[in-house]
């Protein structure tokens, strides 16, 4: 999965004294979230790339012994040989290392946490980074605000058949996805008093009128590009298999067998990690 980046390492100790060098690495997300990147080797620039320094440089994690800076300019005079591009699309550039998709996904997090809270949500004063810790302080009322993590599950459903060849998953496509080859699964966000497992009832019943039972946890994973924590849960269908699909947010919902999974293009989601699971009868039971 995206996380996934053995033998490397991610150091997100905060340390908000630690000043960039020239190897250091530098995020910067231009007006429309578009990240910068280079057109050929590394993903991001060192900070002895860029024509002159950008203003304010915020440290933001390690990645094995290479420092993680972001610019927080507006504008920044950028090397020659970068150009910025939607986030989504760097995800899927076939010369991207999965630890530097992993590194724009986590750095796209805080970028947002920073720019979101400038001013306090509670009395609308301007805001100040902590020394101690990674949190943002109103210096007025005291309202200390730390960095936004949305749960969500994903939800792999399967009816049981007669035998393990039989058994069936349900797979989905969100409105606006159904010329997407592959699928994906049940998914949706905890809401306020509600545990994971009632999430993962009331979404398939939300999403496909089906009842659920044998609700397990299978892992979890950062989705850091919209602040998500995924925790994904395998069960079992609860009677009858009758889908009634909701329309305003699935194009497409239907059982499939192990050998007709199609899975997506990459590894880096728990969605496609699960679905794999399930095509080579490997999901835990």
């Amino acid at each position: 999965m995206l996380q996934d980046i053995h033998p490397h390492k991610l150091k997100n100790t905060y340390n908000p004294g630690l000043e960039a060098d020239a190897e250091s690495l530098v995020i910067h997300f231009d007006r429309e979230g578009k990240i910068l990147t280079k057109k050929e080797g590394k993903p991001f620039p060192r900070l002895s790339e860029f024509k002159s320094t950008p203003s304010t440089l915020t440290y933001l994690f390690s990645m094995d012994e290479d420092t993680v800076f972001l610019a927080e300019d507006e504008v920044v005079e950028a090397p020659d040989d970068t150009f910025y591009m939607k986030i989504r699309d760097f995800r899927k550039k076939e010369d991207i290392p999965k630890k530097s998709v992993f590194e724009a996904f986590t750095a796209k997090q805080l970028s947002s946490w920073y720019l979101n809270n400038k001013y306090c949500g509670r009395c609308g004063a301007f805001t100040r980074r902590s020394r101690t810790e990674r949190a943002i302080v109103c210096g007025k009322c005291g309202n200390i605000i730390y960095p936004r993590v949305v749960p969500a599950v994903i939800v792999g459903l399967i009816k049981r058949g007669e035998t393990r060849e039989e058994d069936e998953i349900l797979l989905t496509k969100y409105n606006g996805r159904s010329d997407v080859p592959y699928y994906a699964l049940i998914a949706g966000f905890t809401e306020i008093g509600e545990t994971f497992e009632e999430t993962v009832a009331r979404e398939a019943m939300e999403e496909t009128g089906l009842h659920v039972k044998n609700i397990r946890y299978y892992k979890s994973q950062p989705w850091g590009v919209v602040d998500d924590i995924l925790a994904g849960f395998y069960c079992e269908l609860d009677g009858t298999d009758k889908i009634t699909r909701d329309e305003g947010e699935l194009s497409v919902a239907e059982w499939v067998r192990r050998e007709n999974v199609v899975l997506q293009p990459d590894d880096f989601s728990l969605t496609n990690e699960m679905m794999t699971l399930f095509k080579e009868g490997r999901e835990p039971v």
